[in-house]
């Protein structure tokens, strides 16, 4: 096992016990701070062990949190059905690079580790991510594959900030275009303190050139952001790498409106069921 496996150590707290769903908060130690799960789980299910997804939530590297989850967490839970993981990863600049990316695979790891007790299969783990959390589920996917412990069978990012350098602005229609930059350029920067860490592939995915062997990919974007480029440009990356991928561009929506939008949560919903239960 890596050698972060003496960390799982975990306390579960019953956050609530609404129909449909069972759920909770368990504290684990992440990379330099506890962090707290918020899981999701169907009360109505079926014997057999479910698979799992793990949720990453938007902020910009420094803001945002479990809570911003809620919503498309639940959503997927019910929908797949699945067990759901929020996760509450470290944030900058209290918690620069690489503390949030570490915190998603020690998430990943507690949750595979404990798959028996969860009753959930292992094998059927997956990722998404919308905004900064995109960034930190395609990381999490490229650690998973060269740390070789536990994979990931799929992942999805919804409007993904890949690229630190913000080399790749549109022309999207979005009067707060040049703003959304400025505000992105200052994240990144709390996020990413030393210049060399713009240039790391699990902080910028966009500079990697392993591309390879990663879980198959959705990415959707929203036609007002000016930050749409960088899913779109990862999509032909990972294509040329010979990675599975489904991309869409959603119109008439902005980026946030990306983990409400409904035609995005049935795109999400359908691309991890395929994944999860592949046609013989």
């Amino acid at each position: 096992m890596h050698r972060h496996s003496h960390r799982i150590r975990h306390t579960v707290q019953a956050f609530s016990s609404d129909a449909p769903l069972q759920i909770d908060d368990v504290t684990i130690d992440g990379h330099r701070q506890n962090i707290t799960l918020r899981t999701y789980r169907p009360r109505a299910r079926k014997p057999t062990p479910l698979p799992a997804v793990l949720y990453f939530h938007g902020g910009g590297f420094v803001g945002g949190s479990i809570d911003d989850a809620h919503q498309p967490a639940s959503l997927l839970a019910q929908r797949l059905p699945a067990f759901v993981v929020a996760v509450g990863y470290s944030l900058a600049p209290a918690f620069p690079f690489p503390a949030a990316v570490e915190d998603a695979y020690l998430a990943f790891e507690w949750t595979a580790a404990y798959a028996r007790m969860l009753r959930i299969d292992p094998c059927r783990i997956a990722a998404v991510g919308h905004d900064a959390g995109g960034n930190v589920a395609a990381a999490l996917a490229a650690i998973a594959r060269d740390r070789g412990t536990y994979k990931l069978a799929a992942e999805a990012l919804l409007g993904p900030l890949l690229d630190p350098s913000l080399t790749r602005l549109t022309d999207a229609p979005a009067s707060n275009a040049a703003l959304r930059a400025q505000r992105c350029a200052r994240h990144y920067r709390a996020y990413l303190p030393h210049a060399a860490q713009r240039m790391h592939p699990y902080a910028a995915p966009l500079e990697s050139c392993r591309l390879h062997a990663l879980p198959p990919t959705l990415i959707a974007s929203a036609e007002h952001d000016a930050l749409r480029a960088d899913g779109e440009a990862y999509a032909k990356e990972l294509i040329s790498a010979g990675v599975p991928v489904q991309v869409t561009r959603h119109a008439g929506i902005a980026h946030d409106d990306l983990i409400t939008h409904a035609p995005v949560l049935d795109d999400v919903t359908a691309f991890l069921r395929r994944h999860f239960d592949p046609a013989p």
